[in-house]
């Protein structure tokens, strides 16, 4: 998908939040921001759990999203997205190269990037998404020119994989539960892990660990309505909070290889203000916002 037509979709997306329920406590109906496929199985799970849980109807709108949706917004100039409720899981990110790369290690593509950032063709799912501000924020950890890198964009992670084992592309970034079946059979190698902590059974280093002060997951949120009650917020992060607390939630992640990173109310608000921020900074050092060129500055593929 192209960066306009995500843009153009997701602000779609935000536009469609309204509307409160003045249930007891709230039953909300969930959708997903356009762009956020991938989370559908979150929007699922979650109502299923409060349908479960004997929760009472009538409740609001609420809006699965994610750093995708966060990230069009920015580009679009777009600040009020609705209520924020709840972070509830993220996928960690892994830089992938294929078995015959020349860089051996991540400190080998490193050294390269600082000497030459647009000397490798780097790929991941569509411009301006998380994979793409993985590797801005990996250039702006090492003091690289971030506005020069070579990204080329695909519509799915299955698009980047066979585009590097092509040649056609350097080194790819991606969520790991999608790579993590391509690894470890003697075409692909994980050269890092975006998480704070070493990954069980994925043979590489962190981003900390290698000198870049990345903490970084493609993570999965609630909105409630723009103009939601204080009354029917709070109502919607206690359930919330009851669901990602539930050993029925945490078996679904496991089940489904998400990594719980819950995190509500005001905390939630503060830090999604944090990461728009960055989101933001990353975006413009890209040359995909605040910047006459308006992507002509990113080589396209």
């Amino acid at each position: 998908m192209r960066r306009r037509e995500f843009v153009a979709r997701a602000l779609a997306a935000m536009a469609g939040l309204a509307g409160c329920g003045t249930a007891t406590r709230p039953t909300p109906s969930f959708s997903v921001v356009p762009g956020g496929e991938a989370w559908v199985p979150v929007a699922r799970v979650l109502a299923g759990q409060f349908k479960r849980d004997g929760v009472a109807e009538g409740g609001p709108l609420l809006t699965v999203t994610g750093l995708p949706a966060i990230a069009a917004a920015e580009m679009a100039g777009v600040k009020e997205t609705g209520t924020p409720l709840a972070r509830l899981v993220g996928d960690v990110e892994v830089l992938v190269v294929s078995n015959a790369s020349v860089f051996r290690e991540f400190d080998d593509f490193a050294r390269r990037l600082v000497a030459d950032p647009g000397g490798t063709v780097l790929g991941g799912r569509p411009q301006g998404e998380s994979d793409h501000l993985l590797f801005g924020l990996v250039a702006r950890g090492l003091g690289a020119d971030a506005r020069v890198l070579d990204y080329a964009g695909y519509p799915t992670t299955d698009d980047a994989a066979e585009a590097l084992l092509a040649g056609r592309v350097g080194v790819a970034a991606g969520p790991l539960g999608e790579w993590r079946k391509r690894l470890g059979k003697g075409r692909l190698r994980a050269l890092a892990v975006s998480s704070a902590e070493r990954v069980e059974d994925v043979e590489a280093p962190t981003l900390l660990e290698s000198g870049v002060r990345v903490d970084f997951a493609d993570w999965c949120a609630v909105l409630g309505p723009k103009q939601m009650s204080e009354r029917d917020r709070a109502r919607a992060v206690e359930v919330l909070d009851e669901v990602a607390r539930s050993a029925r939630w945490l078996d679904a992640c496991r089940a489904r290889g998400w990594k719980p990173i819950p995190l509500s109310g005001d905390d939630f608000a503060a830090w999604l203000g944090s990461e728009a921020g960055r989101t933001r900074e990353v975006l413009k050092d890209l040359g995909l916002i605040d910047t006459t060129c308006w992507g002509s500055c990113v080589r396209g593929h």
